[in-house]
């Protein structure tokens, strides 16, 4: 497994995989960056993905050019698979592959129950970033044993496909999202 001994942001931003031990110096056991960066770069390469697929293939080819729709029942009906689980399924592959960090998407009004806030700071983390658009959360964290750095980020409506699909979906909590706003969000633990 390679770890990230360097990280630029003005460059290319090349994320191989980051690991407690990596974020240690080698001369000093001494943090490299902090947990709060790691989380906030990790989010950065996230978003970007889910950003350029919601908007360049997601909304163009179902809303604009109507030429294929996306579908939770995606294998059934012969669709592009959602955002919300082209992001699970990466979530669940990471989770696979370390145990050096997580992350979910989580949302106060989740069409799939799933995706309901179930920790403290989950649940005040998704409060903060709605009531406070722009800022993201950071807290720790207990769970079983282990202490984690936890980060929320605002999941955005970026694209009209994503506010139709909520706003529409037979199971939604709400229906009155519109573009550029907080429909969820985004939770990203590293352990401590």
């Amino acid at each position: 497994m390679k770890t990230l001994r360097t990280l630029t942001l003005a460059g290319s931003l090349s994320l191989l995989m980051l690991t407690p031990a990596s974020v240690m110096s080698a001369a000093q056991d001494e943090p490299m960056f902090t947990p709060q960066q790691m989380t906030d770069w990790l989010h950065l390469v996230m978003s970007s993905d889910r950003t350029v697929y919601t908007r360049l293939i997601v909304n163009r080819l179902q809303n604009k050019e109507k030429v294929i729709k996306a579908s939770e029942h995606f294998e059934d009906d012969k669709a592009l698979v959602l955002p919300a689980q082209m992001f699970r399924f990466g979530a669940e592959m990471v989770g696979e592959a370390t145990d050096d960090f997580s992350y979910s998407l989580l949302s106060e009004w989740p069409i799939n129950k799933q995706n309901a806030p179930r920790t403290e700071v989950e649940k005040a983390g998704l409060a903060y970033i709605a009531a406070n658009k722009g800022e993201n959360y950071y807290a720790t964290e207990e769970l079983g044993g282990t202490t984690y750095f936890t980060a929320v980020y605002a999941d955005i409506a970026v694209a009209p496909a994503c506010v139709s699909c909520h706003n529409d979906h037979k199971d939604t909590p709400r229906t009155d999202f519109k573009l550029g706003d907080v429909m969820g969000g985004v939770v990203i633990r590293v352990p401590m």
